[in-house]
């Protein structure tokens, strides 16, 4: 379909009016991407662009769930001081496992043993697993969103799996049997898939895909292709047999110890970004793939989660991937990694963590569409969050990143605000800003020198405000109704808050716990005393926002136009059509109530009504004077139209 974009600027000096097809623009960039773009890979990818994004990922409604932190169904399985990350000596004897529903920043007698709130955070532990997630599959069902992305579940030391000691077991300490399982994996060959067991935590997981398949929900998990941890199999056997290590080649080594001195020092190694306990993995000599080794272990850990029985039927694994920091891996890798998973399942699911634009590496390396920080997270921080640009920038903006992507996979974007790498949406809106962006093209999205309060004491760690919550809901209304695929980072349906990692990653909050007052900081700077509860009006919103995507096809599969951009009252008129379905959203992003003439382009002169107000309690008001409708729209809030039936 024909994706038109009419536009129209009020700033009560001038009117503008032009009409663009963004489909011919897409086209016209994909072909130029593809001239430019000069693979360096040794396998081409075997999937047609057109094919990458599947169909059910272009209807889908995500949520992201950090185990660790999303619901401990299993308390027996809880980790235990043996481990964690830090030598043993290094923790102290009185270390437990700390309890769900204390305040954040109150430190445990063994957090201050460590030292400050950051010397002892990451060595929590609140047991997180399997179980609480199935357990709370109910829950995800109400929300009503369609698709599941996991962090790293596999086994690991850290509390959020990204230093990786194997790729083909899930966490022992996610499973019912944490001892049992590391006594099978200790009696594996890992390169040799013939000699791997299937651990409890496997079969619990596997339990998981059946149940969560069963309620139609899609599952993703996260890959970490690049680092492991320093305990991953192949590293441990290098870091002890050094040059004769069977794995001498899977790691970017730059020295090895000399037998012959007595210094042990001489050994050396790339980590990634610098950092030691993430050792890198080895590139071939072009650079264009990973090292044979590594590569087949991938390959292999890849196709038991996706065909657990090897029975060619892939509907018993994992529907796709999110693939951590992806542009660190070589492109030949991921062309024919790609290829490997469509072999196993041509319905899967691949998105990269890329934060710029990523229309010319999704071409290179077959990816189904990426996580949509650049064309999305951005330009609405900006936009609703920060109120840093005007309505008719904000259009432009979307216009110039949505036509980078051909519309199949633009509607496969993953539309995320918040998630495990940045604070959470409620904390972007109290600390808004509009001024001083040290990085403009991003609105300062994410920018560690403001929002890591290790380098911004300053930085408001409290709950929002009645008036930030709507514009928190503004923002999710957006979400809720553009093109791409929204992802919900878990526990914003719930009002949580938090600054970046790892304030980010709080436990949970759940309608059946109390929780601890929050009234701590950090660096004991004075703050309001915030109740911690689950916001039942707010995952309203969520569910109602969620429930309207997913009734309406123009939401999901139209096409999108801006109807009018009004710079000098802040607001913003749009329209998802389909041939059986409209919507027009008006948004006005101000705080102050205004009146709005809005007049439709022919394609949508109809009677209109209103279907929705975000806030609910919001009293919008709608008339029509033939082709002009007649908005009265209250401060931070959102209308959501229909053809009058």
């Amino acid at each position: 379909m024909s994706e038109f974009y009419f536009f129209l600027v009020d700033n009560r000096k001038r009117t503008e009016s032009s009409v663009f097809s963004v489909t011919a623009l897409g086209v016209l960039f994909g072909l130029l991407s593809l001239m430019g773009c000069q693979s360096t890979s040794e396998k081409p990818p075997s999937i047609a662009p057109a094919d990458r994004t599947p169909d059910w990922a272009q209807d889908a409604v995500w949520y992201q769930i950090f185990p660790e932190r999303f619901r401990n169904g299993d308390p027996s399985n809880d980790p235990t001081r043996q481990t964690l990350q830090r030598p043993i000596a290094d923790v102290p004897a009185s270390w437990r496992p700390t309890r769900w529903t204390r305040d954040w920043y109150e430190q445990a007698d063994w957090e201050q043993q460590m030292g400050g709130f950051y010397d002892g955070v990451y060595d929590r532990r609140y047991g997180g697993d399997l179980q609480g997630v199935i357990d709370r599959l109910p829950y995800l069902d109400s929300l009503g969103v369609t698709a599941l992305y996991f962090n790293p579940v596999f086994s690991a030391r850290s509390l959020h799996k990204y230093d990786g000691s194997s790729y083909h077991h899930i966490d022992p300490n996610f499973g019912p049997d944490p001892d049992g399982d590391r006594q099978l994996i200790a009696r594996e060959d890992p390169t040799d898939p013939s000699t791997w067991h299937t651990t409890a935590a496997d079969s619990l997981f596997f339990v998981l895909l059946e149940k969560a398949h069963a309620r139609d929900l899609r599952v993703i998990i996260d890959g970490v292709f690049n680092h492991t941890g320093r305990d991953f199999f192949a590293f441990e056997d290098l870091v002890e047999n050094q040059a004769e290590s069977r794995y001498a080649d899977w790691y970017a080594v730059n020295s090895f110890d000399d037998p012959a001195t007595p210094d042990t020092s001489e050994f050396d190694y790339t980590g990634w970004w610098g950092v030691k306990s993430l050792p890198e993995f080895a590139t071939n000599e072009a650079s264009t793939n990973l090292q044979a080794g590594p590569k087949q272990y991938i390959l292999d850990a890849t196709k038991k989660w996706m065909d657990p029985d090897g029975d060619g039927d892939p509907s018993d694994g994992v529907d796709g991937w999110r693939l951590d920091v992806a542009e660190e891996v070589p492109v030949g890798f991921w062309q024919e990694w790609n290829a490997h998973v469509r072999e196993i399942n041509p319905e899967a699911y691949t998105v990269p963590e890329v934060w710029e634009d990523a229309s010319g590496y999704l071409e290179e390396t077959g990816f189904s569409a990426t996580m949509n920080y650049h064309g999305f997270a951005f330009p609405l921080k900006g936009f609703l969050v920060d109120h840093a640009i005007e309505p008719s920038r904000f259009a432009e903006l979307l216009r110039e990143r949505r036509a980078a992507h051909p519309p199949r996979v633009r509607r496969g974007l993953q539309n995320l605000i918040g998630s495990h790498d940045t604070p959470r949406l409620a904390t972007m809106v109290v600390n808004r800003a509009d001024t001083g962006y040290a990085q403009p093209e991003r609105f300062d999205y994410d920018n560690g020198a403001i929002v890591d309060l290790r380098k911004n004491p300053d930085y408001k760690v409290r709950a929002p405000t009645a008036e930030e919550r709507r514009l928190q809901r503004l923002a999710v209304l957006f979400q809720m109704t553009y093109v791409g695929a929204p992802m919900v980072y878990h526990g914003d349906e719930a009002g949580m808050w938090g600054a970046d990692d790892p304030d980010d990653r709080k436990p949970m909050v759940w309608p059946d716990k109390d929780y601890d007052v929050e009234d701590d900081h950090p660096y004991g700077h004075d703050r309001p005393a915030d109740p911690v509860a689950f916001n039942e009006d707010l995952f309203a919103t969520y569910r109602d926002l969620i429930s309207l995507r997913r009734e309406h096809e123009a939401l999901r599969r139209g096409s999108f136009g801006v109807v009018q951009a009004d710079d000098a009252r802040d607001m913003l008129t749009y329209a998802r059509t389909h041939p059986a379905d409209t919507v027009l959203v008006t948004l006005n992003r101000s705080d102050a109530a205004h009146s709005v003439r809005v007049s439709l382009p022919d394609s949508l002169r109809r009677p209109y009504e209103i279907l929705r107000n975000v806030p609910k309690n919001a009293a919008a008001r709608l008339q029509q004077n033939g082709t002009v409708l007649l908005l009265e729209v209250p401060g931070h809030t959102g209308v959501v139209m229909r053809p009058d039936r």
